[in-house]
């Protein structure tokens, strides 16, 4: 061991990134993937998104999409929202934001009654109590033991 790692012990322990940062890593990546189609340009055109969403998040986005409505449908409204300066593509940051939407409705189906059968059941995924997880919110049950 050199006096410099000696010196800093932290500097040669490589950490494992979490699972977060690792999506975090991932969500640029994909963004990097689909927009650099056009290379004059770093951004996402409607087509690219849709095949962006469709190619890497289908299923996902199918389990989120609000009751009785396609995921074509699903997808326009989501880059609509995004495109907040209506020049008809997405920068990264506008990216964000339909992940973000994306985020909040899959988070929202979680909490409704299952309207399925089977481990994913259609609109949303089994939130129960028994996840390893505390959200910090008691989902109107009251404070457990």
């Amino acid at each position: 061991m050199s006096v410099s790692e000696q010196a800093n012990p932290r500097a040669t322990t490589r950490k494992m990134k979490t699972d977060l940062e690792l999506a975090l890593e991932c969500a640029i990546n994909i963004y990097h993937q689909y927009a650099i189609k056009n290379p004059r340009d770093d951004f996402l055109s409607k087509p690219e998104f849709t095949q962006l969403l469709k190619e890497t998040a289908k299923t996902f986005l199918t389990r989120t999409l609000p009751p009785k409505m396609s995921i074509d449908d699903y997808i326009n409204q989501l880059f609509a929202k995004a495109d907040k300066n209506h020049d008809g593509r997405l920068k990264f940051t506008e990216f964000l934001t339909t992940l973000n939407l994306a985020a909040i409705d899959a988070h929202k189906r979680s909490h409704e009654p299952t309207r399925g059968q089977g481990p994913h059941p259609v609109g949303g995924h089994d939130h129960g109590h028994d996840h390893g997880h505390d959200h910090g919110h008691d989902h109107g049950h009251g404070p457990r033991n």
